[in-house]
């Protein structure tokens, strides 16, 4: 749910076998720090080292998991360590620490250590390490070959054309067969004997191993949780109360509806804010014109540019009914614009670049999927769309350590079918999210079908009395993680966290610039001084998403009604 400010948002040397102590407090030896990995890591003034730690924290006969971990030393008085964990799941935390080093540690006064470690399931330092169930790409295009996995879902209208409803229902019966054929092929791969070891609980543990190591183990812990690294926070606060430090929660996951729903059903609800952050972009394209917005001609206005969007996808649509080996879907450009959601800094590169080229696909007039014109898809996109290979893997099958990582820490399977998710997805389209509710494929999808549960799974309470207040913040309009997700956790946790808002859109405050919410950061995290519960912060006036044109512009233009 991951990458934004954090650089567009946001190894190792020695590893050493330790003993094991209590589930809850698992320490081992010093960390050997020493030169990261290169093909990994560049800059040669972080730190890497490795730590062994318990593949089950109840059971040590089963063996050890590595993680692969890297520091940022503090540049003033360090006050400890300051873990991050970037989202996902999948994110990097090595990647997502060497990308954005310097705005880190000027977030944190510099009197942290931050740290970051590659989660079970990501990258080929850790392990177990990034989860793969087939062998190539090829096989993934001859698995799949002539289902919605490639092609995206074809509709038009909301679903409102009973012949795309029964479209999709129609390929229910063999999208579910191959996705429960998917889970038997990941359960006999080389990670299939780790899937039940991956996920939120094992990620909880093993950051306070590392934290054991470095600070002790009774010190208080730091943590910065963006997008599904809330749930780790979520989880962490309330399976460790008592030690609690400062710990950020910006884009929040609602725990209690996955702890309790599944997640192919009810991560659609996900999907809340996304046509009203869809609005802002046509509705600030219109504002900056044509001289700042290719899709917009003189005197437009956000209708206008929404109908060219729509017929956009129109003509994708009937070009794949009249064949269906089109270069570009309808599906596809879904994708795409849904990816965009993400980060409003990225628009007016998208408008202008991207959006021109996927007309000309449409159109017959350039080369089938060219890199410029799917190069807009953001990262925190990527990591939720299976056709995407790791830079540092050799395999260059889709990786699927999200889903994983979410199904792992799903609940138990319900017998729930392809056709009662396609239904939800239908539902969804007609009812919250008109523009983006038959986005596919997502790894939340899989999961009621995916063969294995972790060992470990927390499922509440998440109300817990914590040792030291947390900051929760998150934007008003997040297309993946909206507000009230945020709302719900602070609500449970009362007195123990202050909701911080920020009026503006994208994925986590972090995708766009606030020197408001960098201030409460900033303040919070050197002297633990919070602002008042419901504070809300204004975006930087000077953070234009389009020429001329910034997010107050477009807050003050956006229209209430739907698109």
């Amino acid at each position: 749910m991951a990458h934004y400010k954090l650089s567009s948002i946001l190894a190792l040397v020695l590893s050493r076998t330790v003993s094991y102590a209590s589930p809850s407090h698992y320490s081992g030896p010093e960390i050997q720090w020493g030169a990261c990995d290169p093909s990994v890591v560049n800059d040669t003034a972080l730190s890497c080292g490795f730590l062994e730690v318990p593949l089950d924290y109840h059971d040590s006969s089963v063996g050890h998991a590595r993680l692969a971990v890297i520091k940022a030393n503090a540049t003033g008085e360090r006050q400890g360590s300051l873990f991050l964990n970037p989202g996902g799941p999948g994110g990097s935390g090595l990647g997502t620490l060497a990308a954005n080093k310097a705005l880190l540690l000027a977030l944190t006064g510099g009197v942290y250590d931050v740290v970051s470690w590659d989660p079970r399931g990501v990258g080929n330092l850790t392990t177990p390490g990034e989860i793969f169930c087939l062998d190539s790409l090829a096989e993934y295009t001859s698995f799949f070959n002539g289902t919605i996995e490639l092609t995206g879902i074809e509709e038009t209208g909301n679903f409102t054309d009973p012949a795309d409803v029964q479209a999709l229902l129609a390929q229910a019966p063999t999208v579910q067969k191959k996705y429960e054929e998917l889970g038997q092929k990941c359960l006999n791969s080389s990670s299939g004997k780790y899937l039940k070891y991956v996920g939120t609980a094992a990620a909880v543990r093993d950051m306070v191993s590392i934290a054991n190591v470095l600070d002790g183990p009774d010190a208080p812990i730091n943590f910065i949780g963006l997008s599904y690294g809330t749930l780790i926070g979520s989880w962490f606060v309330n399976m460790f109360p008592e030690r609690v430090g400062r710990v950020i929660l910006d884009g929040v996951v609602d725990p209690i509806a996955f702890a309790t729903q599944e997640p192919a059903l009810t991560f659609l609800g996900q999907r809340a804010s996304t046509d009203t952050v869809y609005k802002a972009l046509i509705t600030g394209c219109a504002l900056a014109g044509p001289s700042g917005c290719a899709a917009a001609a003189e005197g437009d206005g956000l209708l206008d540019v929404d109908a060219k969007f729509q017929s956009l996808l129109k003509a994708a649509y009937d070009a794949a009914k009249a064949n269906a080996s089109v270069p570009l879907t309808s599906g596809d450009i879904r994708v795409q614009l849904y990816g965009q959601m993400f980060t409003p800094a990225s628009w007016s590169t998208f408008v202008n670049e991207g959006y021109p080229q996927l007309v000309q696909i449409v159109n017959g007039e350039a080369p089938e999927k060219s890199p410029q014109a799917l190069s807009s898809r953001s990262s925190d996109l990527t990591r939720r769309i299976p056709l995407v290979k790791r830079g540092s893997e050799s395999n260059d099958s889709p990786s699927y350590t999200g889903a994983a990582i979410y199904c792992a820490d799903s609940v138990d399977l319900r017998g729930t079918t392809m056709v009662d998710v396609f239904k939800g997805i239908v539902s969804t389209t007609r009812n919250v999210s008109h523009i983006f509710g038959s986005v596919w494929p997502a790894d939340f999808y899989r999961c009621s079908f995916w063969p294995a549960r972790s060992v470990e799974r927390y499922q509440g309470p998440f109300n817990k009395t914590l040792a030291n207040k947390i900051l929760i913040a998150s934007n008003i309009f997040d297309p993946a993680t909206p507000l009230p997700g945020a709302q719900t956790v602070a609500g449970l946790l009362g007195e123990d966290a202050v909701l911080v808002e920020q009026n503006g859109f994208g994925h986590t405050t972090i995708a766009a610039s606030s020197a408001c919410m960098n201030g409460v950061f900033f303040a919070y995290l050197t002297t633990g001084t919070l602002p008042a519960n419901g504070t809300v912060c204004e975006v930087d006036a000077d953070f234009e998403l389009f020429s001329g044109v910034n997010t107050a512009d477009i807050l003050a233009h956006l229209p209430s009604t739907d698109v």
